[in-house]
């Protein structure tokens, strides 16, 4: 099967499942003005986070990457009456553009927003022992990729659900012989969780609009 095959199905999937929504088409084209990079979620990955977090009923819903904030308004439409959402990011453009783009969708009451790499901040959270968090997407720079998840396990529950995204790197994730800092990355983010009995977990290849990649899903035991 062809890339052009994943394309029109995924067309499809858009056209008859997910359809548009203004604030989000608002969120691409005001990042894409900007020229932060296209490297969003696609709407249907979107659909998918959002269903995600409603099935685990997630009030509180943690985002590592912000970008322009396309995959954080998708989350926040998982959140019930009185829900948060907590998102990091590093660059001080994406951040400034995210902000504009949840007041815009109305959503910055819910939406906060801290600026920092997320070394800094995830350790910063722990360590002022925030509420724990019922969701939690992590979707930053891979080679970061096995702390970001130990300490996002530091603040989740039991039952609490963690997705990563962008794992299988266009299969390089099998790749044992690869220097590439990303993918060594997720591969010791794999390693890690073989023996990791704070959680279960499996991860899924993906294609599409955002090429051949795939999550990691994980629940919090």
């Amino acid at each position: 099967m062809s890339e052009s095959n994943w394309n029109d199905v995924e067309n499809f999937i858009d056209a008859t499942l997910i359809g548009h929504d203004e604030r989000l088409d608002a969120t691409l084209l005001a990042s894409a003005a900007a020229g932060l990079p296209p490297i969003a979620v696609s709407p249907n990955q979107g659909k998918f986070l959002q269903i995600l977090a409603r099935s685990v009923k997630a009030r509180r819903i943690l985002e590592v990457g912000t970008l322009g904030g396309y995959s954080t308004i998708w989350l926040a439409g998982a959140l019930p009456q009185g829900g948060r959402l907590v998102t990091l990011e590093a660059d001080s453009h994406h951040a400034h553009v995210a902000r504009e783009n949840f007041a815009r969708a109305g959503l910055d009451h819910v939406i906060e927003l801290r600026f920092g790499k997320a070394h800094d901040t995830m350790p910063a959270m722990i360590a002022e022992r925030c509420a724990s968090f019922d969701f939690i997407f992590i979707d930053a720079d891979k080679k970061r990729i096995p702390l970001y998840f130990d300490w996002a396990v530091a603040m989740a529950h039991p039952g609490s659900l963690i997705v990563v995204d962008n794992v299988v790197r266009k299969g390089a994730l099998a790749d044992a012989a690869s220097r590439d800092e990303h993918v060594i990355g997720v591969r010791e983010l794999h390693q890690r969780l073989a023996r990791d009995r704070r959680v279960s977990a499996t991860t899924l290849q993906t294609v599409g609009a955002k090429g051949y990649d795939g999550f990691t899903v994980a629940i919090v035991q």
